[in-house]
């Protein structure tokens, strides 16, 4: 019995330590779960500043309060990351006349170009030594945009002061002034009734309103009515006009919320992939199809999906009609439609239809026949040897092995050029019989968004399978979701224009699909891989861009800025300072930028930020505390140039 008394005794002495460390362990565990649920919910809303009224809005409440929940690295992590361009003080504003400033499309670098072929007009980027330490300044009674859908039809005048379109295009009801803002009535050169009128036209002739149709180009834009309009019929368009004489076009688009960027049909290939547009659209756009050997309308059919799209109207479609108010003969522009016909026909295109002012063309849907046709008609041969996504090119090379593989894109040690455009036929994938639709069948849109894009079912991106696609949309929803709780509420029109700067598949604009915005994807050309092909068979549009140069936009076009890894991706090629400028630039005020990216990386971007006038915290990682990679989130402070100082 004294035995059993002992043993008892024994087990319960034991039972004590284990009882008290189970104890400790389970309040650790709660005191974890209310530590973490309490920075979430008190996570701020750094947009609170934003007001619905359509006024000049200062930041009327502090943007980051002191009791925030942020992370501080600075006492642990000194980092020391390209020091020699490393800065950290105030950046000053730039003189008032940069308000505007277009770094690669510069009209006074631009007059030392050749005319030629408009290559003035193409992109021509400042050297290191040109570019500007400064803050672009908002004019000197900027206000908040109006919100989506509103802004489609009116813009503030002192956004965006030109008034020249407005008189040279009245009598084409492009842009009208109304006291102290512009409306837009949805009117063309090409369209008087208005946008949406001459959308239905098009609408007769081809079904606009099935599914198939999703992504457009719209090439010399004006100020993107078309692709304005075309947005309620879930038709995302990529709108894109040269910065001209026409002041502002593609900045008037923007600060409507309607997808645009500056770029022209010169000589360098246009910064999408093959097989990216379901339609593509030309509105006196004046581009001279039929010379340089067919060169732009070969452009357009390397971008234009198979069984795709184009439609003219302008000259000379109607010729008989117009010729009087076009000021040429009816001769010449008979000569020219019968060029673009001829053209046509030797890009093996088989022509819709042609009634009153409009004229359709359609892509054939594989080259199974055009082989047969290029027997007749030899000229333009078939492309050889091409990479068809590439608009651009490394200009050094690593070693042989990235020469032979036109898809990694990472082999460049020092530059990227920009490809030009070929006057041969982009040749469409393989098929087994003529009824296969080259390069794969996309599904209708909206499923489109979520449906596994053919590039990827045909194992053309290496490294991406049918399951990491599947894992990167789950990814996405999550972030997104995480994101709804840590800025201004999606849902509620404070963002419109949004921009990914490494967009990799798409993800973060599939998660975004819901919400009223549209998302410009980015995939850089030190991505390692060339997805922006996948992006477009999703149904969403974007670009190729190297992130050491300025963006195509003008200052003050996005609301929404997100950097995924870009600051470790370019932390060796260029200074993180001017892409931070960059950003900056093209950020408008009070908008706001998340970036993703390791503790060191998002320190440096701080420091810097810090003297950029923006707002920012770096946060958790939404896995949890334990992930090396975390979030910052920045805003971007209220404030403009000094009226009192000369344009």
């Amino acid at each position: 019995m004294a035995n059993v008394s002992a043993n008892s005794l024994l087990l319960e002495t034991r039972r004590k330590p284990i009882t008290w460390i189970l104890g400790v362990t389970g309040l650790c565990t709660i005191s974890y779960i209310l530590g973490s649920w309490q920075r979430t919910s008190s996570i701020l809303n750094l947009n609170s500043s934003y007001s619905d009224a359509p006024s000049k809005t200062a930041c009327t409440v502090t943007c980051m309060p002191s009791n925030s929940n942020s992370l501080d690295f600075h006492a642990h992590h000194q980092v020391g990351l390209n020091e020699s361009s490393f800065f950290s003080g105030k950046f000053p504003s730039c003189d008032r006349k940069y308000s505007e400033y277009t770094p690669c499309q510069d009209p006074k670098r631009a007059r030392k170009f050749q005319k030629k072929m408009l290559i003035y007009r193409e992109r021509h980027c400042p050297k290191k030594n040109e570019l500007l330490k400064c803050l672009i300044p908002a004019p000197p009674k900027y206000k908040n945009p109006f919100k989506w859908p509103q802004s489609r039809d009116y813009a503030w005048y002192d956004n965006i002061p030109h008034r020249e379109l407005s008189i040279e295009k009245a009598v084409q009801n492009w842009i009208q002034v109304e006291g102290d803002r512009f409306r837009f009535p949805g009117g063309g050169t090409m369209f008087p009734k208005g946008a949406d009128a001459y959308i239905d036209e098009i609408n007769a002739l081809i079904s606009l309103n099935d599914g198939n149709i999703r992504t457009a180009l719209d090439t010399g834009c004006g100020v993107a009515s078309w692709g304005a309009f075309l947005l309620k019929r879930d038709i995302l368009a990529m709108s894109f006009a040269p910065r001209d004489s026409h002041e502002a076009q593609v900045q008037f688009a923007l600060e409507r919320g309607v997808p645009a960027m500056i770029g022209v049909m010169a000589t360098d290939r246009i910064p999408y992939p093959a097989r990216a547009f379901d339609m593509a659209h030309c509105s006196r756009c004046l581009i001279p199809w039929h010379q340089f050997d067919g060169l732009y309308l070969l452009e357009v059919d390397r971008v234009l999906r198979p069984g795709g799209y184009w439609v003219l109207s302008g000259p000379p479609i109607n010729w008989n009609i117009h010729f009087r108010g076009w000021e040429r003969t009816k001769e010449d522009l008979k000569q020219e439609q019968d060029a673009i016909e001829d053209l046509a026909k030797r890009l093996c295109w088989k022509k819709v239809v042609e009634k009153n002012d409009l004229a359709i063309w359609q892509k054939p849907i594989n080259h199974v026949e055009c082989l047969e046709i290029k027997k007749v008609y030899q000229t333009p041969l078939i492309c050889k040897g091409d990479n068809p996504d590439a608009a651009w090119y490394c200009l050094f090379f690593i070693d042989s092995s990235s020469i032979k593989n036109p898809i990694a894109l990472t082999c460049c040690s020092v530059a990227y050029r920009y490809n030009k455009m070929e006057t041969c036929i982009t040749p469409l994938p393989q098929v087994h019989n003529l009824e296969e639709i080259a390069g794969g069948v996309l599904e209708k849109w909206p499923a489109r968004a979520f449906a596994l894009p053919p590039r990827i079912t045909k194992g053309t991106i290496p490294g991406i399978t049918a399951k990491i696609f599947k894992e990167d949309n789950e990814l996405w929803r999550k972030r997104v979701a995480r994101y709804k709780r840590i800025i201004f509420p999606l849902d509620q029109g404070r963002f419109r224009n949004v921009m990914d700067m490494n967009a990799n598949m798409g993800g973060f604009a599939a998660a975004m699909v819901k919400y009223p915005v549209w998302v410009m994807n980015v995939v850089t050309v030190d991505s390692g891989r060339d997805t922006l092909g996948v992006v477009y068979e999703r149904g969403f549009i974007g670009a190729y861009h190297d992130w050491c140069e300025a963006f195509s936009t003008y200052p003050r076009t996005y609301d929404l800025i997100h950097a995924d890894g870009i600051f470790s991706m370019y932390q060796k090629r260029c200074d993180i300072t001017y892409i931070l400028l960059e950003i900056d630039r093209i950020l408008r005020p009070e908008g706001t930028v998340i970036f993703r990216d390791s503790v060191e990386g998002l320190v440096k971007i701080q420091s810097i930020s810090n003297g950029m006038r923006w707002k920012s915290r770096i946060m958790d990682h939404e896995s949890g505390p334990f992930n090396p990679e975390k979030i910052l989130v920045a805003v971007k402070s209220y404030w403009t140039a000094d009226p009192s100082t000369a344009q």
